[in-house]
């Protein structure tokens, strides 16, 4: 615990950050003159099992008293499906507490002062008759509204942006290898190739080469091969603090690395910015990092290069810690009753889709089929012969599944006009020289996955013709992905990004027919002018008209073996 104050009434208000260095909680009252202030070890979504974020979460929780609500920024957490893991492990720390799951970069942007006492601004400032001053509503509701962006380089390196009613742009934060552009890691990647280069081209190491050897405690350039092959990221980063004071020294080597960086930092943040508002419109611009906060010379550059680049500029540095932007959105939890943003049939696409269609889905009927018809869903049923399944001898066991199994066929042949028609469909879209998608969460994303790429070397069809999207990309292939299966803006983003048109063809694959990932495709995938087709084991699914695919293929192949186990019967069925 690195401070703390005395704290005794309620409301409380818990803030997380948690990120790649360490993990900051604090807790304070509505008014934080008093507060408790804690440090814990790194965490990263993206590194840690849904049980390590729970233990993650524990100390924290054990050591401070229990919050009216939180509020939680985790680096790596992007998704729907990465802030819903994050509350269900708080959840379980916190039961029954109000609690918001964001990334870090928007509880820095939040942390970031008010502008209301900007020079810019001073001369909106009244003397009040008691002394004080005052600034009539009107100017600072207009302040209030100005667009923010965060301008973050350090180890890595993002511009994140934001307006007062919750629009957002990011630009970079892909990682070291795709990008950080202008980052701790980046300057110093660049400082060791430049040394190299100009070791090659002039015959002569460099004063800047020198430093690198020194800090390094390596006797000869040959050494940096070894050195390299095994440094991390944090290990080339902490190179950038060489290149500033070789900058400082007059190094021209280091003042090239810089310049380029300076001018990447403010290109990205522009980018962010044109994302917000319009050109020339007031925006502010919220440097922070060490890289930013530590080199105000640096810091300096770019703040003339975004006023160079944005007229309107206002930039200021982040003065406080990204962990009071979680404090401040938990306290505005706990005036708005908890209520979360969630996915809706209209929020289902990033502005960059400019492919989808206005939504059919607002009017307001149920975007999902309703929970009742998935209540009634073979699949969720207790199958009757299998009662006893734990009591019966191996062969038995093998008897039952394979008897079952013999329903399978005559359902699929109830389907067949149905599935004529989808052959059809998907014969129609090859011949525009459209393409079949399958997507889908679980078995059945990776039964599409199967089929997509047993294609190309069965009937040498071209690798793009039939293609197979799994709920959690890669990884979901051979390994469970929790959550991964209920994020509805994840499947219409992965249709949005294979560039789905309405020459194709898409095909949901869901064993209920109630996977949100898969409705997201779907919904997605409609409105770009796709054909759309549902195969389902469910029914008595209930779709609403509007939000109905073209097509909805659903054999009843009876309650699974083991009941809820849709990889047995169902995925039988998918596959054939």
């Amino acid at each position: 615990m690195t401070r703390r104050q005395k704290v005794t009434t309620e409301p409380l208000f818990l803030g997380i950050e948690c990120g790649g260095t360490r993990t900051t909680a604090v807790l304070t009252e509505y008014e934080p003159t008093c507060f408790l202030q804690s440090k814990f070890g790194p965490a990263n979504l993206r590194l840690l099992s849904d049980a390590q974020l729970v233990e993650h979460f524990r100390p924290i929780g054990n050591s401070l008293p229990k919050p009216t609500a939180i509020v939680i920024g985790m680096a790596g957490a992007r998704t729907e499906a990465d802030r819903e893991r994050i509350r269900r492990a708080a959840a379980k720390v916190w039961p029954g507490v109000l609690c918001y799951a964001t990334n870090d970069l928007e509880l820095a942007i939040v942390a970031a002062d008010s502008l209301a006492d900007h020079p810019r601004f001073r001369h909106l400032w009244k003397k009040h008759p008691d002394g004080g001053r005052y600034m009539q509503g009107r100017h600072s509701d207009a302040i209030g509204m100005i667009p923010r962006v965060l301008v973050l380089s350090g180890t890595g390196s993002c511009c994140f942006g934001r307006t007062w009613d919750g629009k957002t742009a990011k630009v970079g934060g892909w990682g070291h290898i795709l990008g950080d552009k202008g980052s701790g890691f980046e300057i110093g990647l660049r400082a060791l190739k430049a040394v190299v280069y100009y070791y090659d081209c002039e015959s002569v190491w460099s004063k800047l080469g020198q430093r690198l050897l020194r800090k390094l405690q390596l006797n000869e350039p040959d050494d940096l091969i070894g050195w390299a092959q095994r440094a991390g990221k944090d290990d080339v980063a902490a190179l950038a603090v060489e290149v500033f004071n070789a900058w400082s020294d007059g190094d021209k080597i280091a003042s090239d690395i810089l310049e380029g960086a300076a001018h990447s930092l403010a290109g990205d943040a522009i980018s962010c910015a044109k994302r917000l508002a319009k050109t020339g419109a007031q925006v502010q611009f919220v440097l922070a990092g060490g890289v930013l906060l530590r080199q105000p010379r640096f810091a300096n550059k770019v703040k003339r290069l975004l006023r160079r680049f944005w007229p309107n500029a206002i930039v200021t540095p982040l003065k406080r810690e990204s962990v009071w932007g979680a404090v401040q959105l938990a306290r505005r939890q706990f005036q708005t009753g908890g209520t979360r943003v969630l996915a809706s049939p209209d929020t289902l696409f990033t502005p960059q889709d400019s492919a989808a269609k206005a939504g059919s889905s607002r009017y307001g009927e149920s975007f999902f089929p309703s929970l009742e018809s998935l209540k009634l869903s073979p699949t969720e049923q207790r199958n009757p012969r299998s009662i006893n399944l734990d009591k019966l001898s191996i062969a038995e066991a093998i008897a039952l599944m394979l008897n079952e199994d013999e329903n399978i066929p005559p359902a699929i042949l109830v389907e067949r006009e149905k599935i004529e028609h989808a052959i059809k469909l998907i014969v129609r879209a090859f011949e525009r020289g459209g393409r079949l998608i399958y997507i889908g969460a679980g078995t059945s994303g990776r039964l599409g996955v199967l089929d997509a790429s047993e294609c190309p070397p069965t009937f040498r069809a071209p690798p793009g013709l039939v293609q197979g999207i799994i709920a959690g990309g890669q990884r979901a292939v051979w390994e469970s992905t929790e959550s991964a299966e209920d994020d509805p803006v994840a499947g219409a983003q992965a249709i949005q990004f294979r560039g789905i048109n309405r020459k194709d063809v898409v095909v949901g694959i869901a064993a209920s027919g109630r996977t949100p990932f898969v409705w997201g495709a779907l919904h997605a995938a409609k409105q770009r002018g796709a054909k759309t087709i549902l195969l389902c084991f469910n029914p008595y699914l209930e779709i609403s008209r509007r939000n109905r695919p073209d097509l909805v293929i659903a054999p009843d192949v009876g309650p699974e073996i083991l009941t809820g186990s849709t990889r047995l019967k169902s995925g039988t069925a998918t596959k054939l």
